[in-house]
């Protein structure tokens, strides 16, 4: 080290020069360079002048940091900030006001000739030693806290010291090392928190009379110390600041002002829900997913910036692939739709329909066939161009999963009864199953080829994970270690990594060759439902029923990113029979309780948790002592609505892992019925705590379902088009009903029960169908819509039906004429139910935006509206720059709102 720096002096010298500083490489390092500029590389005169000058090593470090250039005490300072190897490209965009590359580069090679940094393990990174990192990070506290008691910001104003698109466990360093000991030197100066605040508040305001370029980092830095302080930022004024790499994800910004604000690098709760699909494109450029509610959201640059939302489909949207050339991308949903997009332009290019739900979709290597697969067990081919449907194979049960092989020769599938089959497409004729693999014992939801093409992966509820060997057919090796079912699974593109998913909420990530698990990745907190590779296999997306979509860096198994949706979605709403309160339910989990009369009304009573996944029906017992909730992890709950408490539990004993769609009462209270996913429906008698009777004779999707007035019926709607009605006492089926031509969505039968009102949706329109509840007629098609028809209800003459749509409209209709008598707009996103008052003057209506709106019946008055916060009700966002369309969208559907004039009023808080 000492010869590195062309130190002169005798062997003797140099031995006392190391054994002065025992040997420590870092303080040897430093003191070479200080003798080399001071001395000439003479050690002997440093000898001589003696050690008090370098007592320590932080003393050695001050001393070099006092002869560093501005240029080189800032890039260390981010380079502390960073916490780990960083490139000179990432250096430099990081600062206020960038450089040219060649003057970084030299200030960083003087700070790694001066022993304070050093290189990084990727090559072109830097980073700092351990020593130098601690000493660094203790200043930078320091003179941000002196900066802030001064009120003269200058560090603050070049630093960010927490960045919003670090990596997450990066940012999380940053606060816990850099703002958390800021907060707390603070708060000794200062006389407790409530000061700490105030002197923060001026500081914002002094910045906000300053120029947008002036401000740097300082306003994003005191967002986040104001942060930490108040664990919110509700109410506060942040309007004409510039705010660089702020962390406002999961932030409840209620009632604050962001007008003529700009922001840049900045993160943001975002208005996704449960993430059931995930892609990304060959380049890496776009990431894509696909929610539960109908939405297909696309991200450019790597995930930083929200690109695109659609509203795509109508249900549930399982799967989206991009095209191998990345600019196009195709989606389907439970709706039963086929769709193709432009990636740029968000515009639809085709669509298509299947009889029933779309449930996998995937582009031939070459980009020239599209595969599709869903619940109506048929195979299609279609030209991905044209929107053509090439050719239908049937499949003996639905399928769930499709694979193409990288030559493109083979497309495997996966189905319900655990059996993968492999199909050649011949040149004349259909295609042909060419092998069957046949070892899974339960459903196969997940399929991945090695990048070579010798073998296939498969994931299977049975809760493992299979190579094949495509040449023998043969099972090489099963992989066991997911302790619930495995729903996903993916194959790096470099081949060496395998991941899969599953129900337990974990992904593993399998060394192929020994065929055991490398790491568990831990950190999602429901199941996991898809997983995507970058191209360059070094990162990992996953998407997750608990609203997150999280980057993962395959190597070290930790996570990078976690981008967070904020679910609202109410899917149920229901009178207490009194009339006094209502029950809402959705993706929450949780069942809320709402005063609407008297003092209290429109205010929230209760919450009744015990869900764990989202919850899809309420229905109160006739005599209000018990209220039921549907949930989609396999329970129907029964609660004490007075105490909250739990007080049954039931559950379909001969399938666990049947989700539940819809709940309703008998009359009389003695029966409780439950629609479910391709389980059919379950009635139970409650009060002798015994299952009545179970019709599974359907393999569909119940929906919906209630009770005839007089109790002797149950009719529900299903997935494929169908009616069914029931004998309540003893599962008997009545009628099969056909005529819809998509998912029926909703049944109502009429107060005097002598009519059923059914609603629906299909590839071009909406349908609201009256039927004759005993002989099965179909009596009347009520009006046309738009989109989906997704909720109906009657009044109470039995005149009148009221239908809610996908479009958010409510429509009131003459029955007999067809008539539509008025509309109103009602929810932004779907209407999800709309239930009349026990007194039949009042409507209920919920929807996707998390609303509950009451109307006046007769006249279609909106009376009030309730609605818990959303993390940015009332924000106001007036003139903000530096947003996306798509983000300053999502900000909207969130609470944030835009005044439309000058003097607009905020928008009126609603308990």
């Amino acid at each position: 080290m000492l010869a590195e720096h062309e130190l002169i002096g005798s062997h003797e010298e140099q031995a006392r020069l190391a054994a002065l500083y025992a040997g420590n490489p870092l303080a040897l390092g430093i003191v070479a360079e200080t003798i080399a500029d001071l001395f000439g590389g003479a050690i002997e005169p440093f000898l001589s002048a003696g050690t008090i000058l370098f007592g320590s090593i932080t003393h050695l470090l001050e001393e070099q940091w006092e002869r560093l250039s501005a240029l080189e005490q800032t890039l260390l300072s981010w380079l502390a900030i960073q916490r780990e190897p960083v490139s000179i490209a990432d250096l430099n965009a990081l600062l206020v006001a960038r450089l040219a590359h060649g003057q970084v580069l030299e200030a960083v090679d003087g700070l790694r000739r001066r022993s304070l940094g050093e290189r990084g393990q990727r090559a072109g990174s830097f980073t700092l030693q351990s020593v130098v990192l601690e000493f660094v990070t203790g200043r930078l506290v320091e003179e941000a806290s002196e900066e802030i008691q001064q009120g003269r910001l200058a560090l603050l104003l070049q630093h960010g010291l927490s960045q919003a698109q670090a990596k997450e466990y990066v940012r999380e360093s940053q606060e816990r090392l850099l703002l958390a000991p800021l907060l707390e030197r603070l708060e000794n100066r200062y006389r407790g928190r409530a000061e700490v605040e105030e002197r923060v508040r001026e500081l914002l305001s002094t910045l906000r009379a300053q120029a947008e370029a002036a401000q740097g980092y300082g306003p994003a830095n005191l967002v986040a110390l104001l942060l930490l302080v108040r664990g919110h930022l509700r109410g506060l004024d942040l309007s004409r600041l510039a705010l660089r790499g702020a962390f406002l994800q999961g932030v409840q910004m209620q009632d604050a002002n962001l007008s003529g604000a700009r922001l840049c690098e900045s993160v943001w709760t975002e208005t996704f829900d449960a993430i059931f699909a995930v892609a990304i494109s060959s380049t890496g450029q776009y990431w894509a997913v696909g929610s539960k509610r109908g939405e297909v959201r696309v991200w450019r640059e790597a995930g930083q910036i929200l690109h695109r939302v659609w509203q795509a489909h109508t249900d549930i949207v399982p799967i989206v692939a991009f095209s191998p050339d990345g600019r196009r991308l195709s989606s389907g949903s439970f709706d039963g739709s086929v769709k193709l997009w432009d990636v740029e332009s968000g515009v639809s290019l085709w669509s298509d329909w299947q009889a029933k739900g779309t449930i996998c979709l995937t582009f031939s290597p070459d980009g020239g066939l599209l595969a599709s697969g869903g619940l109506d067990a048929t195979l299609r081919l279609w030209d991905p161009k044209l929107g053509t449907l090439l050719e239908e194979v049937p499949h003996p049960h639905p399928v769930i999963a499709l694979a193409w092989s990288p030559d493109g020769h083979l497309l495997a599938s996966g189905d319900f009864a655990g059996t993968i089959r492999l199909w050649q497409r011949q040149p004349s004729g259909p295609a042909r199953c060419v092998k069957i693999l046949s070892e899974h014992s339960s459903r196969v939801r997940g399929l991945a080829f090695a990048p070579d093409g010798s073998r296939l992966a498969s994931a299977s509820w049975d809760g493992t994970v299979k190579l094949w060997d495509l040449a023998s057919g043969r099972c090489l090796e099963t992989l066991t270690g997911h302790t619930e079912r495995v729903h996903c699974v993916a194959w790096s593109p470099d081949g060496g990594t395998l991941a899969s998913g599953s129900l337990d909420h974990t992904i593993r990530l399998w060394e192929v060759k020994p065929g055991r698990a490398r790491v568990v990745l831990q950190g999602h907190t429901d199941m996991v439902n898809w997983l995507a590779f970058t191209p360059d296999s070094r990162q990992l997306l996953s998407g997750s029923d608990d609203g997150t979509l999280r980057l993962w860096d395959v190597q070290r198994g930790e996570s990078l990113r976690v981008l967070r949706g904020y679910t609202a979605s109410l899917y149920d709403v229901e009178w207490s029979p009194d009339g006094t309160q209502l029950a809402s339910a959705g993706a929450d989990t949780v069942v809320s309780l709402w005063n609407v009369v008297g003092r209290g009304a429109g205010t929230p009573r209760g919450e009744l948790h015990g869900h764990s996944w989202s919850v899809y029906g309420v229905a109160w017992r006739p005599d209000g002592s018990l209220l039921a909730s549907a949930g989609r992890e396999h329970t129907i709950r029964l609660w004490n609505p007075v105490t909250g408490a739990c007080v049954q539990i039931l559950q379909d004993r001969d399938h666990s892992e049947t989700i539940f769609s819809g709940v309703a009462w008998s009359p009389d209270g003695y029966l409780l019925a439950g629609s479910t996913f391709l389980q059919g429906v379950l009635v139970w008698d409650v009060t002798g705590r015994s299952l009545r009777w179970v019709n599974r004779s359907h393999a569909t999707w119940v929906r919906c379902l209630a009770f005839s007035p007089d109790g002797t019926r149950v009719v529900g709607g299903g997935d494929d088009g169908h009616l069914y009605v029931w004998e309540a006492s003893d599962g008997t089926l009545l009628l099969r009903l056909a005529g819809h031509h998509g998912v029926v969505t909703s049944v109502a039968w009429s107060p005097d029960g002598s009519r059923l009102a059914t609603s629906s949706g299909s590839s071009d329109s909406g349908e609201l169908v009256v039927w004759d509840a005993l002989s099965g007629t179909r009596v009347r098609d009520v009006g046309r819509h738009l989109g989906v028809v997704s909720a109906v209800t009657w009044s109470p003459s039995g005149l009148q039906l009221i239908s809610g749509g996908s479009d958010g409209i409510l429509r009131w209709w003459n029955v007999h004429s067809g008539e539509c008598l008025r509309v109103r707009e009602a929810h932004r996103g779907m209407v999800q139910a709309l239930k009349v008052s026990p007194d039949g003057s009042r409507l209920a209506s919920c929807g996707d935006d998390g609303a509950i709106v009451l109307w006046d019946l007769e006249s279609g008055v909106p009376l009030q509206t309730l609605r818990r916060d959303r993390p940015y009700e009332r924000l106001n966002i007036t003139g903000i720059r530096g947003l996306s369309e798509a983000q300053k969208a999502s900000l909207l559907a969130l609470g944030a709102f835009e005044e439309t004039s000058v003097g607009g009023e905020m928008p009126a808080r609603v308990d």
